[in-house]
């Protein structure tokens, strides 16, 4: 049962990465990118100051009485209301046949895509806020994290990917290792139930809603804690360049019948798997371990060695599309 747990944190990371995936193209028709300009090196920076600020401004508001309260039901809202406009334009591209159908002849027009999604979106909250068990808090972020991907990945161009996957990789080694806030981080969110880390138990069974906290977990030794945590960041962040790969790049030439821009994506995603093994090596020593450095770090150099293979140039797709 010890390895079910890296295990399935490994399917919740790779599910989300092909959910990511999948959603990109669409949502990029759908006009969700989050920027007007994805080639510029700037792009990612406003994304990268909110990555840097969020975690400080809670770490500060968790000081005040009642600020862990106030402040879960605000993050609860944001995130139920992040999840009705994604799950929206994802069932907006499920086939007409399979959904109910508008009876315009009685003119009364029915949305059933924003009904679905208002109607999951709604229920998920509402499981959230009153009995937070860890497969609630899993399927929220793994929705949330599948999105997030596909909206970043259609955002920034392959540089501003590279930007935001080195940027966050040394910001994350400093938060943990350095300042350690991102540990103090962690332990607030696991506090508060909040679908920003994944958590993945010893047994179904496992009560997360009234589990005690992370710093308690972590004082007991590796082979009798609950559950193992990952953060939602360390996802979506190499998921991004996965994403961008296969969103900027050309089709063209093909590799055993995939397209150059699908073989570049899997190869990050295949970078970050072995990132991920070098990760859990380490978590499963006891201490808490900064994810990012290893996996954008891995998903990079996959992405740039099957560059240079398949495309036999050194521009990495920094120029935009070849």
């Amino acid at each position: 049962m010890r390895s079910a747990r890296w295990l399935g944190l490994l399917a919740l990371y790779v599910g989300a990465q092909l959910v990511g995936l999948a959603l990109a193209d669409p949502f990029r028709s759908a006009g969700l990118s989050s920027t007007s300009n994805a080639q510029s090196a700037t792009a990612p920076l406003e994304i990268i100051a909110i990555i840097v600020v969020a975690p400080l401004a809670i770490l500060l508001i968790a000081r005040w009485k009642g600020g862990l309260v106030a402040l879960r039901h605000l993050i609860l809202l944001a995130i139920a209301g992040a999840l009705f406009f994604t799950l929206d334009a994802t069932f907006s591209l499920l086939p007409p046949g399979l959904l109910l159908q508008p009876p315009y002849a009685a003119e009364i027009v029915l949305d059933p895509a924003g009904i679905a999604a208002g109607t999951l979106s709604a229920a998920l909250y509402l499981a959230l806020l009153m009995e937070p068990q860890w497969y609630v808090v899993d399927l929220v972020g793994f929705l949330a994290a599948g999105s997030l991907i596909a909206i970043l990945g259609i955002s920034f161009a392959i540089l501003p990917a590279f930007i935001l996957l080195i940027a966050l990789l040394v910001y994350d080694a400093i938060a943990v290792y350095g300042t350690k806030h991102m540990v103090s981080l962690a332990e607030v969110v696991t506090d508060m139930k909040l679908p920003i880390l994944m958590v993945m138990p010893e047994t179904a069974g496992y009560d997360y809603a009234h589990s005690g906290s992370l710093k308690e977990q972590r004082a007991q030794p590796v082979e009798e804690r609950a559950a193992l945590f990952m953060g939602l960041g360390d996802v979506v962040i190499p998921g991004t360049l996965v994403a961008a790969a296969f969103v900027w790049l050309p089709s063209s030439p093909h590799v055993f019948g995939l397209g150059a821009n699908a073989v570049l994506a899997l190869a990050a995603l295949v970078g970050s798997l072995v990132g991920y093994g070098v990760l859990m090596t380490l978590v499963l020593r006891g201490n808490p371990q900064a994810g990012l450095p290893l996996l954008n770090s891995g998903a990079i150099a996959g992405y740039v060695i099957a560059y240079l293979l398949v495309f036999r140039s050194y521009t990495l797709g920094f120029t935009g599309a070849i």
